[in-house]
């Protein structure tokens, strides 16, 4: 650390500002990485087990592993605005994203859904401008529309002309990952980001146990290795442990800089389809990724002002 002016501020040596942005980089990516195999293993687990029961089911267990962890790290209870915030990001990222991808992914192949859910970047800065008074430039909001467009388009040639039910679940679930993603970013400023999963998880718990223990009990949980696999890891990992990396990495190098490496998630999840849900690889669905990755990397560097 190097001295700062007469004010006694600090701040980081430039060496030590490279290596964090670094680090952070790195980090953002191994999240990103984790992120992407959501919806490929998201479609084997509802290839045999209710979507419903995957999504809420999966917040459990991810909850119960939170219980453990906030106990170890004794970390401290949310204040009552912080809870209110919490209840949000739960409402978007543990009940939202995982039930209506869930659902989709029982109608339409992984590799459909990564090209929707590539829009979500641009939603989570547009719903972050919305939410705390940011204003976007017009650029910015050209760049929304532009990749709207793509997405409505992408969607409407793989429906033959229509939506199909399963692409109204994806527009919902990016719409509500965004809300959930925004609100979690600017509770992770004052009480970190592997607190705020874990404490949204937890916030849940007396909401899913009922509902996935009915869930179970009504619809079977009666299923292959393979299935309960890809539960494990939607559980486990999309749910819990990837957002440790992501958080961790946001805070290290910058929400803008590392943010970036999430246009990377549509070709990650387009070939772990391929992989592990034996998906062919689309010529046409990796062009539409394109368009969309390329108009969202241009509306994030569109001026928002705060």
């Amino acid at each position: 650390m190097q001295a700062g002016t007469d004010t006694g501020v600090t701040t980081p040596a430039p060496h030590s500002q490279a290596r964090n942005e670094s680090r952070g980089m790195w980090l953002g990516l191994v999240g990103v990485a984790v992120f992407s195999l959501t919806l490929p293993f998201t479609r084997i687990a509802v290839a045999e087990l209710n979507p419903a029961f995957v999504a809420f089911g999966r917040a459990v267990v991810a909850g119960l592993c939170s219980l453990v962890l906030l106990a170890w790290v004794r970390a401290p209870r949310p204040d009552a605005r912080q809870l209110r915030g919490l209840i949000i990001t739960a409402l978007g990222v543990v009940v939202g994203f995982p039930l209506f991808s869930s659902i989709a992914m029982r109608h339409v192949p992984a590799a459909h859904g990564a090209v929707v859910v590539g829009l979500l970047p641009l939603a989570t800065a547009l719903f972050g401008a919305l939410r705390f008074g940011e204003r976007p430039s017009g650029g910015f909001w050209l760049a929304a529309l532009a990749g709207s467009g793509i997405v409505i388009a992408f969607a409407l040639r793989e429906g033959g002309g229509s939506f199909q039910p399963a692409d109204f679940a994806l527009f919902a679930a990016v719409v509500t990952a965004a809300m959930g993603y925004a609100e979690g970013g600017r509770l992770a400023q004052t009480m970190g980001g592997q607190n705020v999963i874990a404490w949204a998880l937890v916030v849940s718990l007396p909401v899913m146990v009922p509902v996935s223990v009915w869930l179970g009990w009504q619809y079977g949980i009666t299923a292959s290795a393979p299935a309960w696999l890809a539960f494990a890891y939607v559980s486990l990992f999309s749910m819990f442990i990837g957002f440790f990396f992501w958080y961790k990495g946001l805070a290290l190098g910058g929400i803008a800089r590392v943010g970036q490496v999430q246009l990377l998630q549509p070709f990650m999840s387009l070939l772990g389809a391929a992989v592990i849900a034996g998906e062919a690889l689309d010529a046409s669905n990796l062009l539409f990724a394109l368009a969309v990755i390329a108009v969202v990397a241009v509306g994030r560097r569109m001026a928002v002002r705060r």
